[in-house]
């Protein structure tokens, strides 16, 4: 049984994720399907989100392990970052794969071929901003993504979280009863999900389609 993320703090006393730039390996990329602004800006849009989550490797600004016990194991903190599953010229996930990378696609044409699920398993430097609400309550936010300083590329800390990837087009049924209830809630507010209804079982997946982005 692979490890699943702990459920994020919804509120009362919690320690966001340290601010800083740390070694992250993407080890989680999940399907969220059309969800609908429900606030912000652009309240009541609706466009295809991804999830995209890290494992981070280092220590904080005071010498501490970036880790939590789980269950009795030791592991690395995670973070994540929904983003519209869009590659045109002006979208987020287009210029911070972009910067991930450590140069720009070419054109429209490579980046609407790219496939996401090659995103797992790799390594990058991951800045942290904190942020702070009306509320006083502050929150940690991936800020950007870079490539590995060459230094590390042949010394990459060893993976820990199993990898994982939920696709809507062939969702994996078991992999989605491991998730927290609040992901699977927002996983079921999509019309792509309830297009599914409850026929779907583990035996329908195979776990062989891969995920493009398109021009939404």
């Amino acid at each position: 049984m692979g490890f699943t993320a702990p459920k994020p703090s919804e509120g009362g006393n919690f320690e966001p994720t340290p601010a800083g730039n740390f070694i992250g390996r993407c080890f989680g990329l999940i399907d969220l399907g059309t969800q609908t602004n429900e606030t912000g800006e652009f309240i009541g849009k609706s466009n295809h989100k991804i999830k995209i989550e890290f494992e981070l490797f280092g220590e904080d600004g005071e010498g501490n392990p970036m880790t939590i016990e789980v269950d009795g194991r030791v592991m690395p903190l995670v973070i994540s970052k929904d983003y519209t599953l869009s590659m045109h010229e002006k979208s987020t996930l287009r210029k911070e794969l972009g910067s991930w990378r450590g140069k720009a696609f070419l054109d429209d044409d490579e980046a609407v071929a790219f496939d996401i699920t090659k995103l797992v398993g790799a390594y990058a430097m991951v800045n942290i901003a904190h942020k702070t609400n009306a509320k006083g309550k502050t929150y940690a936010n991936i800020a950007n993504l870079s490539p590995l300083p060459s230094a590390l590329k042949n010394a990459k800390p060893a993976p820990v979280h199993t990898n994982r990837i939920f696709n809507l087009d062939a969702p994996d049924m078991s992999l989605f009863d491991k998730f927290y209830e609040y992901l699977q809630e927002t996983i079921r507010k999509s019309p792509e999900w309830k297009a599914i209804g409850n026929k779907v079982t583990n035996d329908e997946f195979t776990g062989d389609e891969g995920m493009v982005f398109g021009e939404a």
